[in-house]
């Protein structure tokens, strides 16, 4: 396994390839086509590198930024943020004062390393945040709520402001949106544990209040409200232009601009907050993100290797199409896996155990290394604890994996592995078979075609689980 990897989501910036060219002879990865978060998580499920370096496509890496970062991903860390430098004059304007901000942004994916292990335990970035705005601090408040351990690092890299039209400050109002469900998320501090500023929403709110109430008073003719709320109106748009105006150059061009765009930015904000509160409801309902299972216990016969009842012949084993695949697919995630399997031959008179340890044997050099192979040896009126349904084999292989049946998740073919993985506590996939029933299926939490889009879907790998399909 390497170190480490670098991914890029890129829009295309003329920037990449000047970027590309500093980080030659490092493993990269550039993703496109896709929205941020899903960006991130498609170039981090892609490798399979101790750590996952992000990096934004308009970043310039310092000299000596390689040694920085061997000495900033140490033991013991689980996340480490490099220093962003924003080139700014000494009077810059709005736009360069909002880039200029990453310089003091706490855990900003501008430069951004996680260990993989980490973006597996908490199910990487939140695909629900659609922009390139909060998907970061919620990844590393979620780390931090896992009590994971991040740190500022020392390497640099240089983010120049890149050119943006006069309306700049009106398009980045959408972020109130995602405001609404960093709060609903993470509760009324979430701006203080991130780092992030306060913020003017109150302001905005006021301003846009005032100026609605003006607009309703002249419609109703009352000249008297409308004047007074208009007043008020023309008070907070004034503060807000001069609060922009004042740090910067105050060159014609920008006073220009931070005049009408103040006067439009309130209603913008409360606009995109009030879609986001609209939004909020479904944006909850939608899955988020989901941690990797810990431990994958795989059913035997029908699931891993053709299903021959009460086989005792080595000869006879056959995997099932795609295992093998799917079993490298967990390996190169670094996920243990372990076989569940009911053996009731055994006590039937068909089979004896070494036949079965045979067996064993045979499938793991057809498949590979399985982890502890668990089997129940007893008959359906035995009562014993082992036998699914019941949940003693799932417990069995998770304790000898040393993960808790919580955090593994179970593949089987029928209804049994269904219920004894529920019965443990563990996530089920059921992968359906000639013999599956009908109601087995239709009861079943999660279900997939075959073993390599369980799989995939446990992995959180969209493209994996269509192809699969």
């Amino acid at each position: 396994m390497s170190t480490r990897a670098i991914v890029i989501p890129s829009v295309g910036r003329p920037s990449l390839p000047r970027l590309l060219e500093a980080l030659e002879g490092e493993e990269v990865h550039v993703v496109q086509g896709l929205a941020p978060a899903a960006a991130r998580n498609a170039g981090w499920r892609a490798v399979t590198a101790e750590w996952v370096v992000f990096l934004d496509d308009d970043v310039v890496p310092e000299p000596g930024w390689r040694e920085a970062l061997d000495r900033d991903l140490r033991p013991g860390l689980d996340g480490s943020q490099g220093r962003i430098v924003v080139p700014v004059p000494d009077r810059p304007t709005d736009w360069e004062r909002n880039v200029a901000g990453l310089q003091d942004a706490r855990w900003a994916t501008a430069d951004m390393a996680y260990r993989r292990e980490a973006l597996a335990a908490v199910g990487g970035f939140d695909e629900r945040f659609p922009r390139a705005f909060r998907e970061d601090a919620d990844i590393a408040l979620r780390m931090l709520d896992a009590g994971l351990r991040l740190e500022r690092g020392t390497r640099r890299v240089v983010h120049p402001v890149g050119a943006a039209g006069p309306a700049v400050s009106l398009r980045k109002q959408a972020g109130n949106a995602d405001d609404v469900l960093m709060r609903a998320l993470h509760g009324r501090d979430w701006r203080e544990r991130a780092g992030a500023p306060p913020g003017r929403r109150p302001r905005h709110l006021a301003i846009a209040a005032a100026g609605a109430a003006a607009l309703g008073a002249a419609i109703a003719r009352r000249p008297r409200a409308a004047a007074l709320a208009g007043a008020a109106w023309a008070a907070g748009t004034a503060e807000l232009a001069w609060a922009r105006i004042a740090p910067g150059p105050r060159t014609p061009r920008e006073v220009m601009t931070m005049a009408w765009t103040s006067a439009a930015l309130p209603f913008a904000a409360c606009a995109w907050w009030l879609r986001g509160l609209a939004g909020l409801r479904g944006a909850l309902a939608a899955p988020g993100p989901r941690p990797w299972p810990k431990a994958v216990l795989l059913d035997r016969d029908g699931t891993l290797i053709e299903d021959v009842p009460y086989n005792g012949d080595a000869g006879l084993v056959e995997p099932m199409p795609g295992a093998a695949d799917a079993l490298a697919r967990l390996r190169e995630a670094g996920i243990p896996t372990a076989v569940v399997s009911n053996q009731s031959g055994i006590a039937r008179g068909l089979v004896r155990h070494r036949d079965v340890q045979a067996i064993h044997r045979r499938m793991e050099e057809l498949l590979g290394p399985l982890g502890p192979l668990e089997y129940c040896p007893h008959g359906p009126s035995d009562g014993c604890e082992c036998r699914k349904p019941a949940p003693g084999l799932i417990l069995r292989a998770a304790e000898r994996l040393g993960v808790g049946p919580e955090d593994c998740a179970v593949i089987g073919d029928i209804g049994a592995d269904v219920d004894a993985a529920c019965a443990a506590g563990a996530r089920a996939v059921l992968v359906p078979t000639a013999r599956t029933r009908a109601g087995e299926v239709a009861a079943a939490p999660e279900v997939a075609p075959d073993l390599a889009a369980a799989v995939a879907q446990l992995l959180e790998d969209p493209v994996a689980v269509l192809e699969a399909a």
